[in-house]
Formats: structure tokens, sequence, C-alpha cells
């Protein structure tokens, strides 16, 4: 180690390092185009508009969710793997799904010219299933008696999706796997987490507008995604965190060059809490964006530590909250 330098500023001169090198070189190859994967078609199910060819629904043993196809969709098939189907017209229909928990894939394919959308369904395990903090021997711990304000969406979980070997790759979002979002508590599989569609959505979002500014990135590093109620009290975070609801996310940009760091967003030639106020400010003016509003929560910006580089928080608790800034 440098003498007097930490881990985290060591890295920070490496990447500026290895960034001028790459400003050196001639570019030979074009960068590869990002894909923002949206589909043909919208899907409503819930509260939620799905807009993308792949995305992650999840339901309790034998719940009925209700399908609305956007009217681009008319006259479409659809086809499960799981559960029964019930039409209630060209564009609507409801499924009930299986009793077993486990992955049931769903695809909706418009018959005049065959595009599809597809539904990763996940059955979770029920939360009455959790016994003494534990859930088929993963360590869960317990969620406060009381919703915070009174507010629903601080009342416990309805259940738990299990990742496995099998699973943990899975697509969620065009860009983001089921495995991104584990709790960073040591354990063996399976694991469980809990996870809301709005928060992919969000971060879906957010890649393609970043994108679509000339920040080239395939996906977003999940520094935090889903955190137990007693991995969180490990970490000495507050009782409330978003993070236990499984709709909050740590996130920073990191490809240029992949390092584990925030990337110079700002274009300073640094690599510190600035590229994370950058993010920060672009994620707070998108709040005004009526296909973003839906999908309002908390937003934060933090700096370097011993542990850890510049990151943002996200989350989709439905009412505005800032801090950081």
């Amino acid at each position: 180690m440098v003498w007097g330098m930490t881990p985290i500023r060591m890295r920070e001169s490496m990447k500026r390092f290895i960034l001028a090198v790459f400003c050196l070189m001639p570019a030979l190859l074009p960068a590869a185009p990002f894909f923002p994967e949206q589909a043909a078609f919208t899907l409503r199910f819930g509260n939620d508009l799905n807009p993308y060819k792949v995305l992650a629904l999840y339901v309790l043993p034998g719940q009925v969710t209700a399908f609305t196809i956007g009217r681009d969709g008319t006259q479409s098939d659809f086809t499960v793997d799981g559960g029964q189907v019930v039409w209630d017209g060209r564009r609507k229909w409801r499924w009930r799904a299986p009793m077993q928990p486990g992955l049931y894939p769903l695809t909706i394919r418009r018959s005049m010219d065959r595009e599809t959308m597809r539904l990763h369904a996940f059955v979770m395990w029920p939360a009455d299933r959790v016994r003494g903090g534990k859930l088929n021997g993963y360590r869960i711990g317990r969620y406060p008696n009381k919703a915070k304000d009174g507010l629903a969406v601080y009342k416990p979980p309805t259940g738990f999706i299990e990742v496995n070997g099998e699973n943990a790759q899975t697509l969620i979002a065009p860009h983001f796997q089921l495995g991104q979002f584990i709790c960073k508590q040591k354990s063996a599989f399976p694991k469980y987490v809990s996870l809301k569609a709005r928060l992919l959505l969000k971060l879906e979002f957010l890649l393609g507008t970043l994108n679509a500014r000339g920040v080239r990135a395939d996906s977003l590093v999940i520094m935090s995604g889903y955190r137990t109620p007693d991995y969180n009290r490990q970490l000495g975070n507050v009782l409330y965190s978003r993070h236990v609801w499984g709709d909050a996310a740590d996130v920073f940009v990191d490809e240029n060059p992949r390092d584990g760091m925030m990337d110079d967003l700002n274009g300073d030639g640094r690599f510190n809490r600035r590229d994370a106020e950058w993010l920060y400010d672009l994620l707070n003016r998108l709040s005004s964006n009526s296909r973003f509003k839906p999908l309002s929560g908390g937003l934060g910006a933090y700096g370097s530590t011993r542990q850890h580089g510049p990151f943002v928080h996200i989350d989709t608790r439905g009412f505005k909250a800032r801090w950081g800034r």
C-alpha cells in the first residue's frame, strides 16, 4: 500500500490511470449498442405497467392476477407453464398461480407479428411459513410490529422468493438478474428475498436514460438490494430501511473501466462523491417525467468510505424523500 493512501483512494488513483491509458489508445472497434429491450406492446398487472420484453411477477400460491394488454396488443395469445388462465375479453385475462412455490414462465405473443413478452412468475413462500425468524433454515429476522406512520408500504411482506443455484441468473428485467438482489448475509442456498417489480421498472428507466444521454452502461451495479431485517440490524441501519421491504437498491455505474468503483460521470477526471451527485441530479430531474412519476420514492447520494465508493440510493416507497445532496 502506498503510504498515507486508503484502499479506496488507491483504487480511485488506479482508475484514473487506467482511464487515461484508454483515452490514449485508438478506438479500434465501435462501442456495442445498447438495447432497451422494450416490447411492441404494454402489459398492466396490479398497479404496474410493463413496457419491457421481460419482467418478473411475484405472487402467493393460488393468487389470482389480472392482466390487461395495451391496445397495440389486441388479438394476443397467452401461454403459461403452470396455473389456470381465464379470459375476460380479447385484451384481458386472469391467471391463478400454482400452489407450489417456484418459477413459472408466462409468455404473451401478439398474433399479428408474433412479438412476445415474457414474465417470470415467482410463486413465493408465504410469510406465515417463517418460524422463529427463519424460513426453511434461512435467517430472516422479524419485521416491525407497527407500520411506520400507519402506511401500507411498511407492512411486512406477504411472501418471499426462493433463490437457488438454478434460478439466481433468471432475468427479472432486461438488464438485471435475480441474484443481484440477494441479501449479503452469509448463507448457503436456498436464500430468500422480497422484491417489488416497480423497483426494476425504475432501474430500467434510469439505465435507458443514461445510455440515451451518452453514458454507456450495460447494467447498474447493485451494491445492496434486499436486506433481511436481521442483516439490516447487524449493519446498524435504520429500522424502516426500504431495503428490508425489497423496493430499494444502492447503485452505481461501473463500465469504464470495470473495477468496482463509480465511473467519472460528470467528466471532471475524478472519481468521487460528485459523480454520485451527478447521478442523483439526473434522477431528481426525471421525477417530473410523467412515466417516472408512478415510480416515485426515496433518493440519496453517498460518498466514499473505507468500505465502498460513491453510490446513490433509489427506492419506490410511493412518495418523495431526498437526502445527501
